[in-house]
């Protein structure tokens, strides 16, 4: 069956607009031209459908993306699919009841997204929601800030962290599919709630692991400075404060 741009959004139940965004993010391939007229296929439609059905279990389009180029199927990783569900907040604020709640300007939240340091999760019309997680991290970044740390000089360390954060994250996914979904024997597991299980399980240890690494070397290489420069009185006052703090991390 063949489908104008108006007759496919009918039938899938979305706008014009809305299709035309899912195919600029590479999301919806672009349709067959007959002469002037853009035709659109079944598969266009079953297309849609998943990109529907996925987001609206609270995914980014992002990560929906992501597991339509892994040749993901609603059928195949539904059990994978809820639980990653499970682990996302559910959005409730837009870009400017965010900067709203967190006492910051609307345009240092847009400028902070165009960096590719925050990502909201995307609805079906392409606008950036957020969650009570999203709020707790703007206000711990004011309390950076709060501290006299130039604004200019932070958002260029997070940009450097968060290209490292990313590789290392696209690295672990890739060994998830391949030792955890796939198996040794290259074919997808055929228990599916046995490989949500395991990313319900993965997901804290590993986040555990990365947080702990973290606080460690940053507390180890504070107090080597501070060994190095010779501030005895600082120094004994900096062990105190390590002695006592660690990682404080719930999953819930």
């Amino acid at each position: 069956m063949e489908y104008s741009v108006s007759e496919l959004a009918q039938a899938a139940g979305l706008s014009i607009d809305t299709i035309r965004y899912y195919q600029s993010m590479g999301l919806l391939a672009a349709p067959e031209r007959r002469g002037r007229r853009a035709v659109y296929s079944a598969a266009h439609l079953e297309r849609l459908r998943l990109i529907r059905s996925l987001a609206g279990r609270g995914l980014s389009l992002k990560l929906v993306g992501v597991l339509l180029d892994r040749g993901s199927s609603e059928s195949g990783d539904r059990e994978l699919l809820a639980a990653i569900e499970e682990q996302a907040d559910e959005p409730s604020y837009s870009g400017r009841e965010l900067a709203e709640c967190a006492g910051i300007p609307h345009s240092l939240l847009v400028s902070v997204e165009k960096s590719g340091l925050v990502e909201g999760q995307e609805d079906e019309a392409g606008r950036r929601l957020y969650s009570e997680a999203d709020l707790h991290a703007a206000h711990g970044a004011l309390k950076l800030l709060a501290y006299g740390f130039p604004l200019t000089k932070l958002l260029a360390l997070a940009v450097r962290h968060d290209r490292a954060v990313r590789k290392s994250v696209d690295e672990a996914i890739d060994l998830f599919d391949d030792y955890v979904r796939k198996g040794s024997g290259g074919q997808d597991h055929e228990d599916p709630e046995t490989v949500a299980d395991a990313f319900k399980e993965i997901l804290p240890a590993i986040t555990g692991l990365i947080a702990h690494h973290f606080q460690r070397v940053l507390i180890n290489r504070a107090l080597k400075r501070l060994k190095q420069s010779g501030e005895k009185g600082t120094l004994e006052a900096a062990l105190k404060v390590a002695s006592k703090n660690r990682v404080g991390l719930r999953w819930q």
